[in-house]
């Protein structure tokens, strides 16, 4: 993977926080932050031979509709970009438009972006119609190195379309997969908890044993999450023993170790369980890749948008119990909640909504 190009894409997203207040509509949306990253993606943005701006096709009985964009190669459109203002919820946004434009020209991506995120969508389903859902998606305020070497294999160096396409396939059921078990995770299905019981219980299936494998399946889905957690953790930390045969000089003199100049932040599994409760929360609500977490040493903050100004909820698991935190209305100080144990964190549901679209109605 490139790192010239996760850095060019990590830069463009530590410049959102500091900008996206100042803008207020698209066309800023598109110069701030929608022409940076195709130029990151390799695409000449001032080569209208390359990047068309306003791209205009005839679409039935409309004539002269224009996208924001058209990527184009060898004199053919690749990639038909949709801009919206950053401020956009993408759940809501309006895509007729590229629906439209995706049907009657040759490109097979389309991009709906509101700056912050970019999905990607193509024909998977049906030909020459666009999937109403994405493959893949990216936000710039929670990059992830596979992400972006997702992203450069539709940079302008590495583009070809038919590894797009391949890999588009195996990316949108995967996320539907992904998807699909957040939910079952969060609160099993009849269905899924059926599926096991079949397999373990030797009894009839009755309505009794059915409700009873789903609280059963709810905490073994927890527990199994925990133990890779931890088994993870455990790898990272480890200390590799030195190679047998190998001794340290006794008339050595080590250096004493430089204090560290702040206590080390150690996600724990529980405060990484509670930070997919309140995803599988919100599932619903906002995209899931909007949620983040910031792990600090007396608390874990769950944030939207990447935003330590987006505080959705805090948790504070120590010794003394557990607790979970609420901005009061002036955010100036928390609310602070004692919780037994991780499910309370269902309790919170409509206050962790409510917080949420604080945010998004600002």
């Amino acid at each position: 993977m490139s790192t010239d190009l996760i850095d060019r894409i990590r830069e463009i997203g530590a410049r959102i926080p500091k900008q996206k207040e100042l803008i207020q509509n698209e066309e800023a949306t598109k110069t701030a932050f929608v022409l940076p990253f195709l130029s990151a993606l390799g695409y000449n943005v001032f080569d209208p031979a390359e990047v068309v701006p306003e791209f205009t096709a005839d679409v039935g009985t409309k004539k002269g509709e224009k996208v924001d964009y058209a990527i184009m190669m060898d004199g053919k459109p690749v990639m038909l970009v949709e801009c919206k203002w950053c401020g956009t919820d993408l759940d809501q946004a309006e895509m007729s438009q590229l629906f439209r434009y995706f049907a009657v020209v040759e490109a097979r991506i389309g991009i709906l972006t509101n700056g912050v995120i970019y999905r990607f969508y193509t024909d998977l389903e049906e030909p020459n119609k666009m999937d109403k859902k994405p493959f893949f998606e990216v936000n710039l305020l929670d990059v992830q190195e596979q992400s972006v070497a997702e992203l450069k294999k539709l940079s302008r160096s590495s583009f070809n379309l038919q590894e797009v396409l391949s890999a588009a396939c195996d990316l949108k059921y995967t996320r539907e997969i992904k998807r699909i078990l957040a939910d079952e995770m969060a609160q099993p299905s009849d269905d899924f908890a059926r599926f096991f019981a079949e397999r373990i219980h030797s009894g009839r299936i009755t309505q009794n044993v059915k409700a009873q494998f789903v609280e059963i399946t709810k905490k073994a889905f927890r527990s199994f999450l925990n133990d890779q957690i931890t088994e993870r953790l455990k790898s990272a930390m480890a200390t590799p023993e030195p190679p047998s045969g190998e001794q340290v000089a006794q008339d050595t003199v080590e250096p004493e170790p430089e204090p560290d100049p702040e206590p080390r932040v150690v996600t724990t599994p529980e405060e990484l369980e509670a930070y997919y409760l309140v995803k599988s929360i919100l599932r619903n609500v906002v995209d899931p890749s909007r949620i983040s977490y910031r792990d600090y040493v007396n608390a874990f903050s769950v944030l939207l948008d990447g935003n330590k100004r987006k505080i959705v909820v805090q948790f504070v698991f120590s010794e003394r119990g557990k607790q979970i935190r609420f901005l009061t209305e002036d955010r100036t100080d928390y609310e602070k909640v004692p919780i037994e144990d991780l499910d309370d964190i269902y309790k919170h549901s409509e206050r962790i909504i409510a917080e949420t679209r604080k945010y998004e109605n600002k």
